[in-house]
């Protein structure tokens, strides 16, 4: 059955409550899609414990699984709108403006302010950590080898047991940096309260504003280019990551320019012998 429909069919059973969770679904189906728990429940009007009872009465076990189904169900129903759509717009226009758009929304978001303060203390601290997992981890990664570029050691480990273990060596004056998409990512989140605990600062590069993440940073930088659950690690989410990698970069840069050059040239001699 088509879930939207679904819904409705339970609509009547459903509490005062789980009715306001229901005709949000119904009316904004899209946006849901994009939706942290937290920013559904508000936009619900309704708490976070209703939208989990509302997903258990139609038998999902949770908002995470009744978002993957709901996705399923808006992708079958606009998978003709997007043919009739790709027919007129080449998809390598539409990959390209895509990518524009998202920048574009990233600059937007930006606030340099908070930027700025997350350059200060990534420049003044004592040691870096970059957290992530999935395609997470893999800008985590980036991050790292872009620091290291400029001279500044930093980790940034893929296992998420060598992730904890890390954090929780992590002291003031130290820095945790954590990249989460949906800012709900429990391992993420877990190894970025290790973190805080030992006294290091928490910088949160996520795309919602209102999401568990948010909670547990000092400094939060938002990115664009949502996803929904089947847009797991899409282009989109990754410009935007790295867009943000870029900024903080330069800012280091900025701030000792001639270290940073000679840092550089440093760094790309080290390598020189690996390329023919």
């Amino acid at each position: 059955m088509d879930l939207i429909a679904e819904i409705g069919s339970y609509y009547p059973s459903l509490t005062k409550s789980e009715q306001k969770v229901a005709r949000r679904v119904l009316e904004h189906a899209d946006e849901v899609l994009y939706s942290s728990i937290t920013e559904f429940a508000e936009a619900s009007g309704v708490g976070e414990t209703t939208v989990i009872r509302f997903c258990r009465k139609i038998n999902f076990k949770g908002y995470q699984e009744f978002r993957l189904a709901l996705a399923q169900s808006q992708t079958l129903r606009k998978i003709e709108e997007n043919r009739l759509e790709e027919r007129e717009v080449h998809y390598i226009e539409r990959v390209c403006s895509n990518a524009v758009k998202v920048l574009q929304m990233s600059l937007s978001l930006l606030d340099r302010g908070t930027l700025e303060a997350a350059v200060d203390l990534i420049d003044k601290a004592r040691h870096i950590q970059f957290i992530g997992v999935g395609s997470s981890g893999i800008a985590a990664l980036d991050a790292k080898n872009r620091l290291l570029r400029l001279g500044r050691r930093s980790e940034a480990a893929f296992d998420s047991h060598m992730q904890a273990m890390s954090a929780v060596l992590l002291e003031e004056g130290d820095v945790a940096v954590g990249f989460s998409v949906s800012g709900s990512s429990k391992d993420t989140n877990d190894i970025l309260a290790k973190a805080k605990s030992g006294g290091a600062k928490v910088i949160a590069v996520t795309n919602y504003a209102k999401s568990p993440i948010t909670s547990i940073a000092d400094l939060v930088l938002l990115t664009a280019g949502k996803e929904s659950p089947l847009e797991g690690g899409s282009m989109s989410a990754k410009i935007s990551q790295l867009f943000v990698i870029d900024l903080l970069c330069e800012g280091l840069s900025l701030k000792n320019l001639e270290r940073a050059k000679q840092m550089k040239e440093k760094t790309a001699r080290a390598v020189i012998d690996k390329i023919y």
